[in-house]
């Protein structure tokens, strides 16, 4: 008996794993989805509960915006997308800082990556999730002086209200660069800067390529709309401006 079996599991066997074996036919039929589909009653009394736990977790509120926070308010900077880039210099400097003994000295997040305004009134765990709600995480770019530069060109050309922090960036009208600082110095092509921004664009998103040259790559493993939700819970009042970090002038 155990003979037979051994010889039926290795004609199985080769059968499978012969190159001309080839499906006479596939067939497959496709299933619509949607709300006229009646709930199953068992199903959502068994995740009732749960759902409910989410719903009060993500209708916590954690702050309040006296002002509507959007990102079409600006050309270059808008209080919302600042407000971004400080609250990942601010709570993703103290970890790097513990991890390597070094600073974060430049912020840049992407203008396409702020899913939605802040509206006035109560600002909960919901609106983080609206505002980032994907699952990027922040990592720290060493980049050269001079890929820094490349990365200056990059906001200057593109033209969008990218969210920034550490740098101050004022051009002319025919994009000239007219100020550039970095933590209030001169950029110097030769200095290691380290660039605070998340996986996403470090891979290469927005075609920000410049990340390509990080001399070494730092993970935090801190999210950034984790990084929200801590920020919003330290301050009871979240009131951020458009100032003069990356501006165009006459």
């Amino acid at each position: 008996m155990k003979k037979f079996s051994l010889l039926l599991i290795l004609a199985l066997a080769s059968c499978k794993l012969s190159p001309d074996y080839a499906p006479e036919r596939i067939e497959g039929k496709q299933l619509t989805i949607s709300d006229s589909i009646p709930p199953n009653a068992s199903i959502s009394e068994f995740i009732e509960p749960y759902r409910e736990n989410i719903e009060k977790e993500m209708n916590l509120v954690l702050s309040y915006a006296p002002v509507d926070l959007t990102k079409s308010e600006g050309e270059l900077n808008t209080a919302i997308g600042n407000m971004m880039a400080d609250a990942v210099m601010e709570l993703g400097n103290p970890i790097f800082t513990k991890r390597t003994g070094k600073t974060i000295d430049i912020v840049l997040l992407n203008y396409g990556g702020i899913r939605s305004s802040i509206g006035k009134g109560e600002i909960t765990t919901r609106t983080a999730y609206e505002v980032m709600p994907f699952e990027n995480e922040l990592v720290i770019a060493h980049l050269k002086g001079e890929d820094v530069r490349e990365m200056v060109r990059y906001l200057i050309d593109d033209g969008s209200a990218h969210p920034v922090a550490g740098i101050e960036l004022e051009i002319g009208e025919d994009n000239t660069i007219k100020k550039m600082l970095i933590q209030g110095k001169p950029l110097n092509d030769e200095q290691l800067y380290f660039v605070a921004t998340h996986d996403y664009l470090l891979q290469g998103g927005d075609n920000m390529t410049f990340f390509s040259n990080a001399q070494e790559v730092t993970p935090l493993n801190y999210k950034i709309r984790n990084i929200l939700i801590d920020y919003f819970r330290q301050y009871d009042t979240i009131a951020p401006v458009r100032d003069q970090r990356f501006i165009r002038s006459k």
